[in-house]
């Protein structure tokens, strides 16, 4: 199944693309290797998720605000390949940033939000290595953030 069936299947609307706040860039090709930027915890009202994991927000909660990551990854993966996904061979990696309190040790459920549904749209070609930070602060006082390497074809 093609990465635009798998959305559809999965019933995913996408949000649109941001563009960066800040002197750099959403999307840089070099070689075969798309860089995503990270991409900051917004709701599907387009809103911040806001809040420290461990004391605002619960692990279930942290792990829909990385799914949330992760759509906007996809977004920006779409628009860097002209809308075609087809164009990805593969997610090598991502890497979270978890807004968490000291004692919070769950940095890794959190970002399986963003692991599982990088997997289920990619399928195979999804599956990719990680690192889950534990951070005392992210911007705009987000609860994650997460960025991403993918393959091109």
């Amino acid at each position: 199944m093609s990465v635009n069936e798998n959305l559809e299947k999965l019933k995913i609307k996408l949000p649109e693309a941001k563009p960066p706040v800040g002197n750099y860039v959403a999307t840089k090709i070099s070689g075969k290797l798309l860089f995503i930027s990270g991409q900051i915890s917004i709701d599907e009202n387009g809103q911040l998720i806001k809040g420290k994991i461990g004391k605002d927000l619960d692990t279930d909660a942290g792990y829909n605000a990385a799914k949330r990551c992760a759509l906007s990854i996809i977004a920006q993966v779409k628009k860097a390949c002209d809308n075609d996904l087809s164009k990805i061979k593969s997610c090598v990696k991502l890497t979270g940033f978890v807004n968490s309190t000291d004692d919070f040790t769950d940095q890794p459920k959190v970002l399986n939000g963003a692991s599982d549904l990088i997997a289920s749209v990619f399928g195979n070609s999804g599956m990719h290595t990680r690192a889950a930070v534990s951070t005392n602060s992210l911007p705009l006082g987000v609860s994650v953030e997460v960025d991403a390497i993918f393959e091109l074809n």
